[in-house]
């Protein structure tokens, strides 16, 4: 696993740069415009170009070097960041150019995820999918513990400019780490052959793949479903502890960090354990468990340490849920269709994250907020378990979608094809032996 732990230390210290970079950003457009709107907007176009262009990019990947895709889009979500830092230096940033940031970051990252899960399946055996996905996770989630801390402690004495020029240099290791190694590309397979025709047949090859799979498919709408219902509830949770602490900065850094240390327990639970033997129990309890003691406790709570121990527990279940996912998917789909087949996985995912996105900021201010100071039905109802004042209207969202969230994952042991996913389906014959 060498070669593959190199490209993932350069990842590694790229999701913290971001990670610094975003948390800052999302302060600044919070004290500028005091809306959860706008911070709602930047996910929107963050994610709407990866539905929009994942079809091509899938196709795209499996035609061309992995490797040099990965680095292409290191180098665009780099772009992205040097113009932000250049707007502020000239005193001409304003929210509406993080929307533009937020599309280049988000059609990058259209080519980058395909093309590094595709990697790693040839890169490693499949008796390390489990782990590998787990230290991805790993990485994530410990740039959400230091990210804010560090971008917290720093924002005084270099500012935005300072903590943006950070996330540049860190693309620099991305990329860097990428040219070190070598990548194999897979062995062409009988999938791979039927997959083959003009570049807009094998951007549809993914469609056809996975709607021939009822498993796979399944799998995906549970995604779909529970990715739609939290999207609006986490849309919201930083507008509203912002909103109950009085804009307390230290309260939002202390409370995300605290869920990144979930998120690397269950990292490194995942990295060591690999997931449940039955991975599908791995995604479907996993949701569960996240809509329940995350989401829904998120919403109920009103002080940090309710919000932060919320956070863990959601955070704790995400690289489990990810991770069996993921594995379940390596071990499934040839290696030579997985850049089609993952991207249309990931559209159908996340198909309806734009419209949550664009719902959660209204439904927040002009809903939800209103109602719980207006003394009518939805503050009788919800005043008892949320209380009331600014940010109670969003506490409620993120309560009730986080049970609807649960209730996704528990719907999903109804279907045969879903809980029994993994004894449906074979596992592809290629890439038994990985390199590096």
């Amino acid at each position: 696993m060498r070669a593959f732990l190199v490209v993932w230390v350069g990842q590694a210290i790229s999701l913290l740069g971001t990670g610094m970079s975003n948390f800052a950003l999302t302060i600044w457009a919070y004290e500028v415009t005091g809306k959860a709107t706008a911070l709602a907007l930047v996910g929107f176009f963050y994610v709407t170009p990866m539905l929009l262009v994942s079809p091509v990019a899938g196709a795209l990947v499996d035609r061309s070097n992995r490797k040099l895709m990965m680095m292409v889009s290191d180098l665009g979500a780099g772009l992205a960041t040097v113009t932000i830092f250049l707007l502020h230096t000239a005193g001409a940033l304003q929210v509406w150019h993080l929307y533009i940031a937020a599309l280049i970051a988000g059609t990058t990252q259209t080519f980058q995820w395909p093309a590094y899960s595709a990697a790693i399946t040839v890169m490693i055996p499949k008796k390390h999918y489990g782990r590998a996905s787990g230290l991805n996770q790993l990485a994530d989630s410990a740039s959400g513990i230091f990210a804010p801390i560090l971008a917290g402690a720093l924002m005084g004495l270099i500012g935005l400019r300072g903590i943006l020029l950070i996330d540049i240099v860190t693309f620099v290791f991305a990329i860097s780490a990428l040219l070190a190694v070598h990548i194999p590309q897979p062995e062409r397979t009988e999938e791979g052959k039927a997959g083959e025709g003009s570049l807009w047949q094998e951007s549809l090859f993914g469609f056809r793949y996975i709607f021939k799979r009822p498993s796979l498919l399944g799998l995906q709408l549970v995604f779909l479903f529970g990715n739609f219902f939290i999207t609006i509830g986490y849309t919201v949770v930083a507008p509203m502890i912002l909103a109950r602490t009085g804009n307390n900065e230290l309260s939002l850094g202390s409370v995300q960090s605290v869920g990144a240390m979930g998120g690397v327990l269950g990292a490194l639970l995942m990295s060591v354990w690999g997931g449940p033997r039955k991975r599908v129990n791995g995604v479907l309890g996993g949701w569960i468990f996240s809509g329940i003691a995350g989401a829904a406790l998120m919403g109920v709570g009103r002080a940090v340490p309710v919000w932060a121990a919320a956070s863990f527990l959601g955070a704790l279940a995400i690289p489990i849920v990810n991770g069996s996912n993921q594995a379940i998917w390596q071990a499934k789909v040839a290696p030579d269709v997985q850049g089609r087949v993952f991207s249309i996985r990931r559209v159908i995912a996340w198909l309806v994250n734009p419209l949550a996105t664009l719902l959660a900021g209204p439904l927040a201010d002009v809903v939800m907020e209103p109602s719980m100071q207006s003394g009518g039905w939805v503050f009788k109802t919800f005043h008892p378990l949320v209380g009331q004042g600014p940010g109670a209207g969003m506490s409620v969202i993120v309560l009730v979608t986080g049970l609807l969230a649960a209730g996704v994952g528990l719907g999903g042991y109804a279907f045969r094809a879903v809980r029994d996913a993994e004894r449906l389906l074979p596992d592809h014959a290629a890439g038994e032996r990985g390199a590096g």
